[in-house]
C-alpha cells in the first residue's frame, strides 16, 4: 500500500487552487454587497447584483471543488495497489 505520487501532486495542485477559491469567493460576495449599499443608479446596481450572483456561484463551486480535491488526495494516499 504505497502512495501514488503523481496523483498526490495533482491533488496538492488542486489544494492550492482551492485555497485561492476559499479566499476569493467570500471577498467577491462581500465587495458586491458593499457595492449594493453604495450604488443606487441603474447601471452600477446591475453590476452589483451580477457580482452577487457570480460570487454565490463561485462559493457553490468552491464547496464542490473541495469535495473533489479531497477525494483525489484520499485516492492518492489510500490506494489498494
Amino acid at each position: 500500500m504505497s502512495t501514488d505520487t503523481d496523483l498526490l501532486r495533482k491533488g496538492l495542485f488542486r489544494l492550492g487552487i482551492l485555497i485561492l477559491l476559499f479566499i476569493a469567493s467570500p471577498i467577491i460576495i462581500t465587495m458586491s454587497f458593499k457595492a449594493l449599499d453604495k450604488f443606487t443608479e441603474a447601471p452600477k446596481i446591475y453590476f452589483a447584483y451580477a457580482f452577487i450572483g457570480i460570487g454565490c456561484l463561485l462559493l457553490i463551486f468552491t464547496v464542490y471543488f473541495a469535495f473533489k480535491t479531497f477525494g483525489v488526495i484520499q485516492k492518492a494516499i489510500f490506494n489498494k495497489d
